[in-house]
């Protein structure tokens, strides 16, 4: 159940990239989100005769939100929309945002 989850939120990674920000690292997030699916794994097991262990799935995730939320620049597309109460605003970019500097 689990692993259905981490591969839903890696998938949405990948097509949230693949809209706001670019097409290659769009298509890396959505190729990545296929080693969470359970049929992936069973695929792998008939295969190649290796699954990959829960663990290492579970840091793979933990990386990939750390970079997508906090080095990529979808984090920084998340940052800039702008957030009223009760109002749904949608935003489309087509490139890619400037750095902004943060201060702290």
């Amino acid at each position: 159940m689990i692993s259905w989850i981490l591969g839903l939120l890696v998938f949405t990674i990948g097509i949230l990239n693949l809209i706001l920000i670019h097409p290659v690292p769009g298509i890396i997030g959505l190729l990545l989100s296929l080693l969470f699916f359970p049929p992936v794994n069973e695929r792998l097991m008939k295969r190649f005769g290796f699954v990959i262990p829960f663990a290492v799935k579970v840091v793979l995730a933990l990386v990939i939100f750390w970079f997508t939320l906090g080095i990529s620049d979808l984090g920084d597309v998340i940052d800039g929309w702008p957030v009223k109460k009760g109002v749904q605003i949608r935003i489309r970019y087509t490139q890619a945002l400037p750095l902004q500097q943060h201060q702290y």
